[in-house]
């Protein structure tokens, strides 16, 4: 009988050289951060960039053994902007797609560095992580090799501004049961930026029913897909009562929200025809019995720029002026 045969394997690359590859950003520790909640619900601190601005740094590259050659058939980088639909996980949907050939095909005999720049590179949506989609920005570094490659990704954030809106209405609204109930409600306004203060009143002109109490909450509702594979999600962002006990007639109870205090985006519609993020405040009264009487209306959330000035409101303190002026004259 034929003795076993011991099986001996052999890694050929187990001797080879390899090596690690790092993205440095340029002035990446004077560059202001952003937080971004992972699909694990984990916090990620990201460099920050705005749409129109350059993108620089180094790729280095640290081979593992000194001494040693790296053969290589070239090195890249790429910048790009992509959307991930967490029910779709296959498909990546790319919206950019920037590469810089940082080196031709050769040998690597040390650790060595090289920069590389995007310029006035264009960053049209804002980084987002939903409970069913992602956009992210994201560097990769690449070393071509006959066998496997390597590569790095570095993730970077990005915010979109805006300038105060031209028409900012105010929002009027009204509650009503035939006989029973008539509530109107006013905002100061329907568009906010992300540090704004949402400030209104409830008037109550008729009430028939016992209200135990009212509660007023920002609703987020999430839209990703098109066609017969559109998902919704609502998320309860704030909620605070606002009441508690039976108004009468004629009474009107002052709002005060403070937007800075929560986790907000701004209102992102149609991005890349993939998803949208919309706001709702949602008015909600309960009475004795348990029944809910509720009205929503849509805000649109914003960022605000730098230096920018509420034309707006400066027209109206104008308005008022040029007023005063006409009674005098």
């Amino acid at each position: 009988m034929a003795e076993p045969c011991n099986t001996i394997t052999i890694s050929f690359f187990r001797f080879g050289q390899s090596a690690d590859l790092e993205i440095e950003l340029d002035n990446e520790n004077d560059r202001q951060l952003t937080e971004l909640k992972t699909e694990e619900g984990k916090i990620e601190k990201l460099a920050l960039f705005y749409d129109g601005e350059n993108i620089k740094g180094k790729v280095k590259i640290n081979l593992r053994t000194p001494g040693k050659k790296l053969e290589h058939q070239g090195i890249k980088i790429e910048f790009i902007g992509q959307i991930e639909l967490y029910y779709d996980r296959g498909n990546h949907h790319e919206f950019i797609s920037l590469v810089k050939e940082l080196a031709h095909p050769g040998e690597l005999s040390q650790s060595t560095s090289i920069n590389f720049e995007f310029i006035n590179v264009e960053k049209p949506y804002e980084t987002y992580s939903g409970n069913n989609v992602r956009l992210r920005y994201f560097l990769r570094a690449s070393l071509s090799r006959r066998i496997s490659d390597i590569a790095k990704e570095l993730d970077i954030g990005v915010n979109t501004l805006s300038q105060y809106p031209d028409i900012n209405n105010s929002i009027k609204m009204e509650v009503g049961i035939e006989d029973c109930l008539h509530i109107e409600f006013e905002y100061n306004k329907s568009k906010y930026h992300l540090n704004d203060v949402i400030v209104g009143k409830i008037y109550f002109l008729l009430v028939r029913i016992k209200i135990k109490y009212m509660e007023l909450a920002i609703i987020k509702r999430e839209q990703t897909g098109t066609g017969a594979n559109v998902y919704h999600e609502n998320e309860t962002v704030a909620k605070f009562e606002i009441m508690d006990g039976a108004p009468v007639r004629g009474e009107s109870i002052p709002i005060r929200l403070f937007l800075a205090n929560y986790e907000l985006t701004p209102t992102l519609k149609d991005v890349n025809k993939k998803f949208s993020v919309r706001y709702y405040l949602n008015l909600v009264l309960i009475d004795e019995e348990d029944r809910r009487y509720f009205k929503q209306q849509e805000i649109v959330l914003w960022r605000k720029a730098r230096g920018a000035k509420d034309l707006s409101s400066s027209l109206k303190k104008i308005a008022v002026k040029l007023k005063k002026l006409v009674k005098y004259l």
